[in-house]
Order: C-alpha cells, then sequence, then structure tokens
C-alpha cells in the first residue's frame, strides 16, 4: 500500500483530541439484551492507496477497544451492509460491534462506495486480498495517528468473505476471521439463476449519470427478494432501501473470489474461524439448503476444510436468506458473532 490519509487531514493528535470531544458528546443507546448501554463510537473517515487509486474506508472506535475488526461487503454492496441506516438498533451490524467494545473498519472494495471507480475488467479479488493485507498491517501500526491495535479480525460477506480466505491463507497475519454468505456447498444453479438477474449497471436508472462502463453490472429492479432474503425474515422497508443503496461490480472478482471455496485453500488458515449462513441461502446451502438445516448440520458440512487450529465455530440463522445483516431477527447473528469475538 502506498499510504494512508484521513479525508479530514488533521493530524493524529488533533484527531484524537476532536475523537474524545465526540465521545463526550455523544448520547449513550440502549442495547438489546445488555445491562448497561455504551455510548456510541468515534468514527473517522479514511482513505488507502492502491495502485488502481484509492478504497474509501471508515474506521469507529469505541473507547478503550483493543480488538478491531476489518470488514469488506460481498458484490452488490458497499459499506452500506454493515452499517445499515434503516432501524440501525436492529439492523446494523457495525454499531452492534461497536457497543460490545470492538473498534471496526469498513473498506469499499474498488468499484463502489467512496472507493475509486476503475475500469471494470481490472478488478480482481486477489487485488481486493492483497490491500486488505496492507490494511491489516496499518492497523497493527495504528491508523492515523491512533495506537495498534492488539488484535485485528477480518469479516467478509459473500464475495469478501472468498477475499478474507485469499488474504488469510497468504499472509497469516489476523487473529481471526469471520466468513457469512460463506460455505464449501455451494449449489451452482442457484448461483447462475442469481447471477442471471444481473445487468449491466449502466442501463439501470439507479446509476444514471455514473458514467460506467458496461461491465460494472448490478441486480436488476425487484430482484433482491428472492436472491438474498428469506420470505419470512424481510422487512419491506428494509428490502425498499436495499433497492435503492444497491450496488455495482464486475464478474472479473468472482473466478478467484470462488476459488476460495476450493479445497485444500481454507484448510492453511491458522487462526480462529466463524462460519455463519442463514437457513434459507440459496447460494451457500446446497442442494434443498441441506448444508444449512441448524447451526450443527453446517458446523459438520464445513469441518473437513478446516485445520484443528481454525476452532471452527458456524452459527444458522433460522429463516434468512443470503444477506444475514437484513434478516428480521439478525440480532441473533450479531450476538453469536459478539460471543465468538469473546472467545479470541
Amino acid at each position: 500500500m502506498t499510504g494512508i490519509s484521513s479525508t479530514t487531514g488533521i493530524s493524529g493528535r488533533r484527531w484524537a483530541a476532536r475523537a474524545l470531544l465526540a465521545v463526550a458528546a455523544l448520547v449513550p443507546v440502549l442495547v438489546p439484551n445488555s445491562a448497561q448501554a455504551q455510548p456510541d463510537s468515534a468514527c473517522l473517515a479514511l482513505s488507502f492507496a492502491v495502485p488502481q487509486g484509492q478504497l474509501g474506508a471508515t474506521l469507529c472506535t469505541p473507547v478503550g477497544a483493543e480488538t478491531v475488526v476489518v470488514m469488506m461487503a460481498g458484490s452488490n454492496y458497499n459499506h452500506g451492509y454493515w452499517d445499515f441506516g434503516y432501524r440501525p438498533e436492529t439492523y446494523n451490524f457495525r454499531r452492534a460491534l461497536n457497543r460490545a467494545g470492538y473498534a471496526t473498519l469498513i473498506v469499499d472494495r474498488l468499484g463502489n462506495g467512496t472507493s475509486t471507480r476503475p475500469p471494470s475488467g481490472t478488478l480482481s479479488a486477489t487485488a481486493s486480498a492483497n490491500a486488505l493485507h496492507d490494511i491489516v498491517q496499518s492497523a497493527r501500526r495504528g491508523l492515523d495517528g491512533a495506537r495498534p491495535y492488539g488484535k485485528v479480525v477480518t469479516a467478509g460477506h459473500s464475495l469478501s468473505s472468498g477475499i478474507a480466505v485469499l488474504e488469510a491463507t497468504r499472509h497469516h497475519d489476523v487473529d481471526g476471521v469471520l466468513l457469512t454468505g460463506y460455505s464449501h456447498t455451494l449449489e451452482v444453479s442457484q448461483v447462475v439463476g442469481v447471477i442471471s438477474s444481473y445487468h449491466p449497471a449502466s442501463g439501470d436508472p439507479a446509476f444514471a449519470g455514473r458514467n460506467l462502463d458496461d461491465g460494472y453490472l448490478t441486480t436488476r429492479p425487484g430482484t433482491r427478494a428472492a436472491a438474498f432474503y428469506g420470505p419470512e425474515t424481510t422487512d419491506p422497508a428494509v428490502l425498499a432501501e436495499d433497492e435503492r443503496t444497491k450496488e455495482v461490480f464486475s464478474l472479473t472478482e468472482y473466478p478467484d473470489g470462488l476459488s476460495s471455496t476450493l479445497p485444500p485453500m481454507s484448510n492453511a488458515i491458522d487462526v480462529p474461524v466463524m462460519v455463519v449462513n442463514g437457513s434459507l441461502d440459496r447460494l451457500s446451502c446446497g442442494q434443498g439448503f441441506a448444508a444449512c438445516t441448524d447451526t450443527a448440520t453446517l458446523l459438520a458440512s464445513e469441518a473437513p476444510y478446516f485445520a484443528p487450529a481454525a476452532r471452527l465455530r458456524a452459527f444458522v440463522l433460522p429463516g434468512s436468506g443470503h444477506s444475514v445483516n437484513l434478516a428480521t431477527n439478525t440480532v441473533e447473528h450479531q450476538r453469536a458473532v459478539i460471543d465468538w469475538l469473546k472467545s479470541l
């Protein structure tokens, strides 16, 4: 990575003082199933230089946080997947982790969110994994003048879970890996079915005026419910917000991203791993959703693909589709992940 800069352009010392003032001014927010509420976190916009431009990111740090969770979203999503704006007390994964005492660094992949949009054909999961490695190293050194984090955990969803696997197996520099919307039991016909719902973003009204080349794709209007949701755990208002904030991606990110599901790659991960899927994830649960019947079934299905050092943990969110952060019962998923983080 060629550099890191704060979009506010202030020094680390000035930012620290500003962050303390911001934290002091925030009002505590109630946390579900928590005996004591914690204040929201001070957040800072960052950018990371990569060969093709800049990766936009947001660092949110609760007071005293020792662990940072570095998150990327999958194709079709940007930072908003982890930092969802509608009913954040339920659907905002970032805030749930912050309130539990964990810092979060949400990074947009190239091509989406606040990151640079280079020609679509130049995008790949490998390039994202290399960038993720550099970001992990930056977190260990200290981001924008902040003190270094003692532990760095990576978290992915769908495509970015593959990116996290690529990074962990090649660099062995993280303390844990969270893989959501991921498994080694892909249902090929369902994957092809979801891919058939894509079309060039240049022709989608949601991206009018963006000047995107035809290699940038997005989901056709009205197809996200069938692709990413379970019928019994869908809030229509969430689905509408998801459609409004949908993102672009390139199919050139898929070949090496999907290679992460081929044995024996994930067996090389030598730190704790958690795998999370919805019980109705049409992409990750295999024929008839058989691999995701319940948590024990998913754990048994995935265990052969991880070494003992991974201390593999699994969780199945009942009734959820592929996008577990956006299911009406996603708080169960948040609690399971926080419990796993505590075990690290």
